[in-house]
């Protein structure tokens, strides 16, 4: 079974000047304060907050078209890595792990808002766990199919993660762009989230 980060980096920057733009929509953060948090050069995020401003998304580090922002994040986005098991309590196996994780899509959505059903579990774990995790999953759980997805992504996956409920999710932003690339229902619940978290 193979759990492991994607074979592709490149996009990871623009992705994490990306989610910390969503997670400080109000252009708290000066271009340099936002290039330390994503972890990216000056220069790289000039380059793109500048493409973005042209593009009538943004003013300066403030977000004026968040729909738009999620959009182009969603078509510019990197996969992460998945692999879909079968748990019994999933909840309860990947929080009893004592291993980083954050929950997004339907149980993050419903911890937040409560406009999903948990029909199912998705989770990121960290890339330097992912042994630790294939030990869990082989120990509790059944391959090939079923009601919980390990994604593995950029670590950056975790900034402004937060516990609400007792469940460690990821922050609103990364919640948005992976409800919206699910479809059906979640986008609703996406826009809902939107319209909270931006307006």
């Amino acid at each position: 079974m193979l759990l492991e980060p994607p074979d592709r980096t490149r996009g990871f920057k623009r992705e994490r000047l990306l989610r910390v733009l969503l997670n400080h929509p109000t252009g708290e953060l000066s271009k340099r304060a936002l290039s330390r948090e994503a972890g990216t050069t000056d220069a790289w995020a000039v380059k793109l907050t500048n493409q973005l401003e042209k593009q009538g998304l943004i003013e300066g580090t403030t977000v004026k078209d968040p729909r738009g922002l999620y959009e182009y994040w969603q078509d510019t986005r990197i996969a992460p890595s998945k692999v879909a098991v079968a748990l019994q309590s999933p909840v309860s196996v990947i929080q009893d792990a004592g291993l980083t994780h954050a929950f997004t899509t339907y149980q993050a959505e419903n911890a937040h808002q409560g406009f999903l059903f948990t029909s199912n579990t998705a989770v990121y774990v960290d890339p330097d766990e992912t042994q630790d995790w294939v030990s869990i999953i082989e120990e509790h759980g059944l391959i090939g199919g079923g009601n919980t997805e390990f994604r593995v992504a950029d670590e950056h996956v975790f900034y402004n993660a937060e516990t609400v409920n007792e469940l460690q999710t990821v922050s609103i932003p990364q919640l948005i762009v992976d409800l919206l690339d699910e479809g059906g229902p979640c986008v609703e619940a996406a826009e809902r989230l939107i319209e909270a978290h931006h307006e």
